[in-house]
């Protein structure tokens, strides 16, 4: 049980034990990632997904929409009335995504088998074995990072009320539909748990769900930094290939020993442009697969953030960070394997190619002209993910917000 538990760990940064970590708390979902090695999952589950998926759409979108466009337009508060939109809104891109994961398990599970299969050719113990280890390191630190951040702001919301006199709920604006009054027993204990189930699992759901891109995505920008550490190293490999050799006075002739070098510079450059050609493939894969719900999230970070914006920001501030940090990981991570593309492009250019022969050197400007195209993660097809795509959304958000506060 106990080396189960320290899997969790930084001790454990392989991809196989990363996979793992996350299908662990997406079968609590009932959502298995695996494709050849798919187990079963428990009955109990489903009978807690579907008691939590029942508490929030009832209150995050059936009671939102209500209290939206219809409570609110009675009463007038149009505060209130963003508040509670900018919760339901915030609450959905999780939520997509999961709900497209479901939709499209089948390329999730092929997937996650390409990027394992992939796995399975690296040589434990080798130079670029370690140096992969070493940057999946800081993507476990990222995705647990994440997962915490995102949990704590859920433990965080659910628990406040508990710290203020008299009786509060999770958002005290919020009238669910059939138990007014609420703060009245039985309707605030009912409330109550309704509020924090909900709560619980848009938090449970948005951390783990994007947990796995964070993963696959991570995985693919760390094989990218190797074998460019890899393409440094090619012609130092070749000079210490021909010292082991030991030829020692035997071998005198110059062009002999250049030949021998541009063999094994040639073997290693036919290594590395496959892996990096796959690599690219499984991007171009992951791509298809999270472009979807990466746009929806970014169309949902503007509505989110504009409605909290005008909610006020001493109701929304525990929003705030919820919503930033789920579309701001994902232009981190899109920014993060265009920066491995383009580490990679120089790691080309430094490789020492002026000591290769003709062929070689062919090879290293076919390797060039590849490495142009930058991989990326975008947000449908429309805009790249990245800081530049963060950066303007938020000129955009509070462009719209500047344009709705001066005419409420």
């Amino acid at each position: 049980m106990w080396n189960k538990i320290r899997k969790f760990g930084l001790e454990y940064c392989d991809l196989p034990s990363m996979i793992w970590n996350v299908a662990v708390f997406l079968k609590v979902l009932t959502l298995n990632v695996y494709g050849k090695k798919k187990t079963g999952i428990p009955f109990i589950f489903y009978i807690v997904v579907v008691v939590a998926a029942l508490c929030y759409l009832y209150v995050y979108l059936i009671c939102m929409v209500w209290f939206v466009f219809v409570r609110s337009w009675e009463t007038g508060d149009l505060v209130a009335a963003m508040v509670v939109l900018s919760l339901g809104i915030s609450s959905e891109i999780g939520t997509l995504k999961l709900l497209y994961m479901f939709l499209y398990i089948k390329d999730i599970r092929n997937l996650t088998d390409a990027f394992m299969d992939f796995d399975s050719h690296m040589v434990p113990g080798s130079r670029m074995y370690m140096n992969l280890l070493r940057y999946l390191r800081d993507v476990k630190k990222r995705a647990i990072f994440y997962w915490a951040v995102l949990m704590g702001n859920g433990c965080l919301y659910v628990t406040m009320p508990m710290f203020r006199p008299g009786r509060h709920l999770t958002e005290d604006m919020l009238v669910i539909y059939g138990l007014e009054p609420m703060f009245e027993s039985p309707n605030y204990e009912i409330a109550w748990f309704m509020m924090a189930a909900s709560v619980a699992t848009i938090c449970y759901i948005s951390a783990n769900v994007s947990a796995y891109f964070i993963v696959i995505i991570g995985y693919a920008e760390s094989q990218m930094r190797s074998l460019s550490d890899e393409v440094t190293h090619v012609w130092k490999d070749a000079e210490k290939h021909f010292e082991n050799l030991n030829f020692g006075t035997d071998l005198q002739d110059v062009d002999s020993k250049k030949m021998i070098m541009n063999e094994h510079v040639f073997k290693n450059l036919k290594y590395i442009i496959k892996r990096h050609a796959t690599i690219k493939t499984l991007i171009n894969q992951v791509e298809d697969v999270c472009s979807g719900p990466t746009a929806v999230g970014l169309t949902f970070l503007l509505l989110g953030l504009i409605s909290e914006l005008l909610g006020g920001l001493e109701n929304t501030f525990l929003q705030m960070p919820f919503v930033f940090m789920q579309v701001g990981t994902d232009c981190f991570i899109g920014q993060r394997i265009m920066d491995a593309g383009e580490v990679f492009e120089w790691a080309v250019y430094d490789c020492q190619w002026e000591n290769f022969d003709h062929k070689n050197m062919k090879m290293i400007l076919l390797m060039l002209q590849i490495s142009q195209k930058t991989p990326s993660i975008s947000a449908g097809g429309m805009t790249k993910m990245s800081f530049r795509c963060l950066m303007g959304a938020m000129r955009v958000t509070y462009s719209a917000y500047t344009a709705f506060r001066s005419i409420m």
